[in-house]
């Protein structure tokens, strides 16, 4: 668990260069840990919401679908969370390339769990890529 910790503090500068998979997976690892631990199974679905943006930055419906899948075998009482239905809520934004559904989901969490620098950061790095990705079907049409 410590080494994994250490990878934790690790993990903007991964992000930062855009490293998603290693922080997904430094992430998924701490939650598979955190779970059974009675101290710190309550930190899970901050942890997988973590692990949920950086799949949303990687820009992929289908793994970030998975994901949500693999979340919630690992932790059955996930998909009643809002982080949960955030990420889902996302996933679909960015499946039907709807910019300001992905926008009105954040605000919506926004608005009753203030969002931290990091998280927002990548949230918008992932709408930015969703905004370019309609622009430029925009632009061939």
């Amino acid at each position: 668990m410590f080494h994994l910790l250490s990878q934790l503090k690790a993990l903007p500068t991964s992000v930062h260069t855009y490293i998603y998979p290693k922080a997904i997976e430094i992430f998924e690892a701490i939650a598979r840990q955190s779970i059974s631990n009675n101290l710190l199974k309550y930190s899970v679905k901050g942890i997988l919401l973590n692990a949920g943006i950086c799949q949303l930055c990687r820009g992929d419906v289908v793994g970030i679908t998975n994901a949500l899948e693999r979340y919630q075998e690992l932790d059955p009482t996930f998909s009643g969370t809002r982080e949960y239905k955030l990420l889902a809520d996302l996933a679909a934004a960015m499946d039907e390339e709807d910019v300001g559904k992905f926008t009105d989901c954040i605000k919506e969490f926004d608005s009753m769990t203030r969002l931290d620098p990091w998280k927002t950061t990548l949230l918008l790095r992932a709408k930015n890529a969703l905004k370019a990705k309609e622009d430029e079907e925009d632009d061939l049409t």
